[in-house]
């Protein structure tokens, strides 16, 4: 791999650079060419869509002075989506890309973001993150070799965000026991499998599409779950190469749905909110109709 490269950290939500530029002192060598803006913190608070306008300009910037270096792009949190978005606008630039890592990024929507705006009608950044953008993850982790990083410090999370929405189909993953969210900006552990990840080291087999989790996830309101309740869910169905479904509902009302493999493991948990529930039950039953082989 390239000595001489543009390396592109990214903050996101409610934060600032400092953390990043500590990353990029630990992982960078003597001949990188650091970029880590500062967005403008209350900024963070309102709509992706100028922070991705500004981290394209200063991309846009950077690669014209720049024409034929090679980029590595790490973004935490809301930055990696940041930069998904970046990416999709300018698929020009993969070819260049050596490494995209994505620490902590709910690439497959943050089921908070969901909760505060379950229509996503713009209730602040929480429609932002809210968001799956795991198909446009997929076609990229496709092309620019791609790591996810998750934290777990209660068998499902990292505090904020659920293991299961970094998960992107096409990308190594790795998921760090006992990191919290913030701590995974910087911490030696991130730091040390980017370091074996850009070293050209296999710290996983790339994830698979696994088609009825595919499906479950194109029902309407289907969000990433945390596997918490999985032991309270019941048996719903059975498919024919031994999966099958479990639900559950909440004191509130809402309605869990866990994937399991035939030996019992859950494969997959996802929510569906009160407004979606005819769908939720439109889409299993269409499931259970014509089933997909795992």
């Amino acid at each position: 791999m390239s000595e001489t490269y543009i390396f592109f950290a990214q903050h996101g939500w409610a934060d600032t650079n400092q953390s990043m530029m500590i990353l990029t002192e630990r992982l960078a060598g003597g001949n990188a060419q650091i970029v880590a803006p500062c967005l403008n913190y209350a900024m963070t608070w309102l709509r992706m869509a100028p922070l991705i306008d500004q981290v394209d300009a200063l991309a846009t910037a950077t690669l014209a002075r720049q024409p034929s270096l090679p980029l590595r792009i790490v973004g935490h949190s809301m930055g990696g989506l940041i930069w998904l978005e970046v990416l999709a606008r300018h698929p020009e630039w993969w070819q260049r890309v050596e490494f995209l890592v994505l620490v902590g990024s709910p690439v497959g929507g943050a089921d908070l973001g969901r909760i505060l705006d379950p229509l996503q009608v713009g209730v602040g950044v929480a429609a932002d993150l809210g968001r799956d953008r795991r198909p446009l993850a997929t076609r990229i982790a496709a092309v620019i070799n791609t790591l996810s990083i998750a934290g777990d410090i209660d068998g499902g999370s990292d505090g904020t965000i659920t293991v299961e929405s970094t998960r992107v189909p096409n990308a190594q993953f790795v998921c760090l026991p006992g990191l919290k969210h913030a701590a995974l900006r910087c911490h030696p552990q991130v730091v040390e499998q980017i370091q074996s990840f850009w070293a050209g080291a296999q710290l996983s087999a790339p994830l698979v599409l696994n088609p009825l989790v595919e499906r479950l996830r194109q029902i309407p309101g289907m969000t990433d779950a945390h596997r918490r309740d999985f032991a309270r869910a019941t048996p719903w169905h059975s498919f024919a190469d031994g999966t099958g479904l479990r639900l559950w509902r909440s004191p509130l009302g809402i309605d869990h749905v866990f994937l399991v493999s035939a030996r019992g493991a859950c494969l997959y948990s996802g929510y569906v909110g009160l407004l979606h529930r005819q769908e939720l039950w439109s889409g299993l039953e269409a499931l259970r109709a014509e089933p997909i082989s795992t």
